[in-house]
């Protein structure tokens, strides 16, 4: 069978790129290619452009309620193909279909957050702020915004953002990540379905080149950016300098700080999921697990976290019974891997050497690693100071939570932290006192829900307002202030 040629979503059509330049998208469980994407020519980023541009002036004259019907429509669609849209995930990423299923309900959950807009849109206002002068202030769209996405959820990320962009009444261009570029493309079919308007919401495929068009062209007003903090900076940079708004959302290196009260049987599942889930792929991912507490304490915590870790089952993410996918795609697996082999140089203890492959199936091995765990880690280690972005644990010790914390903030990264603990005065101090922008008490993955921001600080953020809730609606708005007086 020939492999499809993915097209792009312009005004309103699906059209064929016109470049010959492509790059191959390989399910990474079975290493099989599922398409290829087209790296799309400038005039297609400027034909996206002016087609968002063109439907600005309608679709901002829209009322909002009008506006919020097409967003019901759409959770409406992807309720009805939920299966579908989460079994795409799984093909072109790698992660289980239990974790697809929730990357869907999630991306769903923006949705129904933004078809609130009517409510989140409101201004405020003061009669008599002078003797018969009142003053009110209104938020209004600005134009045209765009998304640059990350491979890690390539159906989710975009859902940040799009959904309230477009309730504001602003229009909207996304370019997926070239590695998982599928998710969008069934995301557009709903939206092509359901009769948006042309121009309204656009999608060109491609790699550097298109994002560099978009962020550098003059009609952009702002870019929304996912992804890895050496690009986020470039993103953040490049925005600065043409004056456009900017939500760069960038990497991250989260600590676990496990108490000596922790409910470490309860606690193991959460833990878990934070270090290992989404094959270590996502910035919410557990990366260092800070134990406090004498020996025994440690011993305890270690043989329990080393022996769960060992016992995942890892293969196909489609198979129902396999709990940790493929890294995304070979190259993924040979940067974790060195990292590894570099870890053992720095002098930490291997525990768990995850390139020991022990996979369910006959999958080949081109993509997989097995959970790995290091202990003697110190905050100095490259494993204890770098993003991996893949199935690796490191664990390190504190003699107190005062020194968990100072150890966290010697850290470049704050996206994320956790304590496990049952002691209120300690998590209190925790929440006061840590420099992360989501903090979890007996929470492993601290991901917020769409009516709360998704927050970060420091190397992991940057820009002013965050993606979701509140945030992202000021962001997707400028606030216009009126004082009239009537003679």
């Amino acid at each position: 069978m020939e492999v499809r040629k993915l097209q792009n979503y312009i005004n309103g059509e699906w059209v064929d790129s016109e470049s010959n330049e492509l790059e191959e998208a390989r399910n990474p469980a079975w290493d099989k290619l599922l398409c290829h994407v087209s790296m799309s020519t400038k005039t297609e980023v400027d034909r996206a452009v002016q087609a968002a541009k063109d439907a600005f002036p309608e679709w901002r004259d829209t009322p909002p309620v009008a506006r919020s019907r097409y967003l019901h429509r759409l959770i409406e669609l992807m309720e009805e193909r939920f299966d579908e849209l989460s079994r795409v995930q799984t093909t072109e990423h790698g992660k289980t279909i239990d974790e697809s299923r929730g990357e869907t309900r999630r991306a769903i959950e923006m949705v129904e957050v933004a078809s609130g807009i009517p409510s989140l849109m409101q201004g405020s206002n003061l009669e008599d702020i002078a003797i018969g002068i009142d003053e009110y202030a209104i938020y209004q769209p600005l134009g045209v915004f765009c998304c640059l996405t990350p491979f890690n959820f390539p159906f989710m990320v975009p859902l940040w953002f799009l959904p309230f962009a477009i309730a504001c009444g602003n229009t909207f261009i996304v370019k997926p990540s070239p590695r998982t570029p599928m998710s969008q493309v069934e995301l557009f079919k709903l939206f092509d379905e359901m009769g948006l308007p042309p121009g309204v919401v656009n999608l060109v495929n491609g790699a550097t080149d298109v994002a560099n068009y978009l962020m550098e062209h003059p009609d952009i007003q702002g870019v929304t950016f996912v992804g890895s903090t050496p690009v986020g900076r470039i993103v953040y940079r490049k925005c600065g300098e043409t004056g456009k708004r900017v939500i760069a959302q960038c990497g991250a290196k989260n600590f676990i700080v496990i108490m000596p009260d922790a409910d470490l049987d309860n606690s193991m599942a959460s833990l878990m999921s934070s270090f290992f889930g989404n094959t270590g792929q996502r910035c919410l991912s557990g990366a260092n697990a800070l134990v406090v507490g004498d020996d025994v304490f440690y011993k305890r915590f270690v043989d329990k976290f080393v022996e769960t870790a060992a016992s995942i089952r890892v293969g196909d993410g489609l198979d129902e019974s396999v709990q940790m996918g493929p890294l995304q795609n070979a190259a993924s697996k040979q940067g974790v891997s060195r990292v590894i082999e570099r870890g053992v140089k720095e002098g930490a203890k291997l525990t768990l050497d995850g390139r020991k492959l022990n996979l369910v199936g006959d999958v080949p091995e081109t993509c997989f690693l097995n959970p790995t765990v290091f202990e003697n880690v110190t905050p100095d280690m490259s494993l204890a100071r770098e993003e991996i972005f893949g199935p690796v644990a490191s664990i390190l010790r504190a003699k107190d939570l005062d020194e968990a914390i100072k150890i966290i903030h010697g850290n470049s990264y704050g996206n994320a932290g956790s304590i496990f603990t049952n002691s209120g005065k300690w998590a209190r101090q925790f929440q006061h006192d840590v420099e992360v922008g989501n903090v979890g008490i007996n929470i492993g993955v601290v991901a917020p829900m769409a009516f709360f921001p998704f927050s970060g600080r420091k190397d992991s953020f940057f820009g002013v307002t965050h993606g979701q809730g509140r945030d992202v609606i000021r962001f997707f708005t400028e606030t216009k202030v009126v004082i009239q007086r009537w003679f």
